[in-house]
This record gives C-alpha cells, structure tokens and sequence, in this order.
C-alpha cells in the first residue's frame, strides 16, 4: 500500500471527497472507526487574484487505534490551478494525487492514538478569479483489517470496507 497507484484508488473510496463519518456501503454494518481524527484546518483570510492561498491541516488521531490507512487533502475551491498546489510535511514519502478538485496525499506512517500530523498545503489563485473561495480539507481514514493492504481497489469497494471522513470548510477572500 506504500505506492501512488494504491494510494489514489483508496482515496477515491472515498468519493474524492471528504465523505461524512458513516460506513462506505448502506449494506455494511454500522460499527466504531478504527480511528478517529480530530481536524484542525486554517486558510488565507484573504488574497489578492494571482496570489497562493496557505492551508494548514492538523489532524489528531483520536483513537480507540492506531490509524494507518489514511489521507490529508480534500477538495480545494474552483478559482485556484490545481496543477500549482504545493505541500510540505515532515513525512518522507509522502505521496499526493489529483482526481477533479480533489487533491489527497498519503502519508506512509502509522499514528498511534494521540498522535498528531500537520500538513501545510500552498494553492496558486487563478488571475481572473473573484468572490470567495471555499475548500473541504481534512482527513479521509479506512477500517483495512491486517493482511486486507495489497487488495484491490474494486476487492475493497466489494467487500465494503467502511471510510470515515473529517473535514472542515474554510473560505479565503479574494481581492484586487
């Protein structure tokens, strides 16, 4: 599970989007996540048209276990190139994919409960843009048993391993 290719096909499990903290399929039984996030999200209060836009993302992984198949990113606003979003972490490795506007980066370590990531994300504004920019970022996480890491895309999607997002809307200001 420590490539691209992997990383992306979990993240559009997902929808590409930050999906609300219930089971992937109506046919899976309701049961606790593996892991639960505490997400801190922060934007530009403004920019100017032209500028970059900084995110930054803290995620807490809350518990009852520790959390190893997760994402941080979400779906950034319409008015930014998203071929010119930037990232920085301490995590080597990190690994992001882009799929419509959502932009999602697995990051290869495993969080023990209580332990906290930070993520710091950079969006380029197009030059024509106006009005308010609006993002969803946060944390996608999956319930993948041990053993279930080298399974297909479509073998997850079957067997409807549950996904549970945290996400925060946040909004920037553009200005001329």
């Amino acid at each position: 599970m420590r490539n691209l290719t992997k990383a992306v096909s979990l993240a559009l499990l997902a929808g590409a989007l930050l999906a609300p903290a219930v089971p992937a399929s109506a046919t899976t039984v309701a049961s606790q996540p593996f892991s639960v996030f505490d997400v801190k999200v922060k934007a530009s209060k403004t920019v100017k048209a032209g500028g970059k836009i900084k995110y930054s993302i803290v995620a807490t992984n809350k518990g009852p276990y520790e959390a190893d198949a997760w994402f941080v990113g979400g779906q950034f606003p319409k008015g930014v190139d998203l071929k010119r979003i930037s990232y920085t972490t301490s995590v080597k490795k990190t690994e992001c994919g882009l799929e419509g506007r959502a932009f999602w980066c697995f990051l290869p370590v495993v969080l023990e409960k209580g332990d906290s990531i930070e993520m710091t994300f950079e969006a380029k504004v197009k030059k024509g843009t106006t009005a308010t920019q609006e993002a969803t970022l946060g944390v996608v996480s999956y319930d993948v048993q041990t053993g279930m890491d080298n399974m297909s895309k479509e073998e997850l999607e079957r067997l409807g391993i549950p996904e549970h997002g945290y996400g925060k809307t946040v909004k920037t200001k553009v200005v001329r």
